[in-house]
């Protein structure tokens, strides 16, 4: 199937209040134009070279979100124009987002990425860690960037029983961080295999990648 007739299919299984992250890391220019000219400009890149080269060869209307692991010195490469940085994992990242986009008269939207899965290996705060944060006096000072929501990844698991406790288990967390950031809006959780169990659990924003361009190349 072409990525055009993908991306309709999966865009038609999506209620309209969800968002969908087109996950194009790996994919050439051509593909993420295939989508582009589908009608879709929200594409997600894990890696900042990758981001940065797409970034400077498509069109301009198209967001960008970061959506794999930040290193704090990588920043300042897409504080210019990136659209929604998803893993936000601790203070000090934060706190660099916030100096880089203070250099480039802009307001950088922010996820913080919650730990929701049993593996050790995912980032993520834990919701201790996350009410420290929102609570800080350093967090308070922070006028470039704008919490907009959060995100988590389930475990990696069979058992969809699991993955909808662990959904659920973030949905409440944004539920009760809604209720001191009033301004937050978006869940993001679920990818190609779970982002239907997310959605039933509430989330707002998907990230799908080999369902829309088949199977990837490389990591």
């Amino acid at each position: 199937m072409s990525i055009t007739k993908n991306l309709k299919k999966i865009k038609n299984t999506l209620p309209d209040d969800v968002t969908l992250v087109a996950v194009s890391k790996t994919k050439s220019i051509s593909e993420i134009r295939e989508a582009y000219d589908a009608g879709h400009i929200i594409f997600g890149e894990n890696k900042i070279q990758e981001i940065i080269q797409k970034w400077e060869s498509m069109p301009k209307d198209i967001q960008w979100h970061m959506i794999g692991h930040v290193q704090r010195n990588k920043v300042r490469y897409m504080a210019g124009f990136v659209s929604l940085i998803h893993g936000v994992d601790s203070i000090r990242l934060l706190g660099e987002i916030d100096k880089r986009a203070k250099q480039n008269n802009r307001v950088i939207n922010c996820l913080l990425q919650i730990h929701i899965a049993e593996e050790t290996t995912k980032f993520g705060l834990s919701a201790d860690e996350l009410n420290e944060i929102i609570h800080s006096d350093e967090f308070q000072k922070m006028k470039n960037i704008a919490i907009v929501g959060l995100m988590g990844m389930a475990t990696f698991t069979d058992d969809t029983n699991q993955i909808r406790r662990e959904f659920r288990f973030l949905k409440t967390l944004f539920d009760s961080t809604k209720k001191i950031i009033p301004d937050i809006s978006i869940l993001s959780m679920g990818m190609s295999g779970d982002y239907e169990i997310a959605i039933e659990e509430g989330s707002n924003m998907v990230r799908i990648g080999s369902s829309i361009f088949g199977a990837r190349n490389g990591h």
